[in-house]
């Protein structure tokens, strides 16, 4: 069994690609890698094809993380599992996506799994240019998802 987790932003540029490397690191150190399918999109098609943010990459790579992706948008494809994990950044984004693929069963809020911090959504550092800040949330809102993901399916 493959556990599918799709990390949602606006672009597909700065949190949610930063998401899926935290998160896939995450997964490799907890030698989880065969048993789970890790991917972020957009709600938005701006960036389809493009990098991540150059300040997306520094922040990963000064955190010794590797990132390699391409922006894409979110797909009926993606929404079409009830059992996919659907991770989203913020608010704004959860309900983009009900707008345009109704409600979905296994659809969170990142920061909904945080233990350390009083945020209820990921800031958007493409206009605060604040990629620390959001590294330091989407890393403790990942742990926490992989801790929840963990008990439910028995990892």
């Amino acid at each position: 069994m493959t556990i599918n987790v799709l990390f949602v932003c606006l672009g597909n540029i700065c949190r949610s690609p930063m998401a899926e490397a935290v998160f896939q690191q995450l997964v490799d150190e907890a030698g989880l890698t065969d048993k789970f399918h890790i991917d972020s999109a957009g709600t938005g098609s701006w960036h389809i094809g493009e990098k991540a943010h150059p300040g997306t990459r520094a922040i990963l790579n000064e955190h010794g993380i590797v990132y390699n992706g391409r922006a894409r948008q979110v797909t009926a494809q993606d929404m079409a599992d009830p059992q996919t994990y659907i991770i989203t950044m913020d608010q704004s984004n959860s309900n983009n996506l009900r707008r345009q693929f109704g409600n979905h069963s296994n659809q969170h809020r990142l920061l909904d799994f945080s233990s350390q911090n009083a945020e209820s959504d990921v800031p958007d550092p493409y206009y605060t240019n604040n990629f620390e800040y959001v590294y330091q949330l989407v890393a403790d809102g990942c742990r926490g998802l992989l801790e929840t993901i963990r008990q439910r399916e028995g990892l």
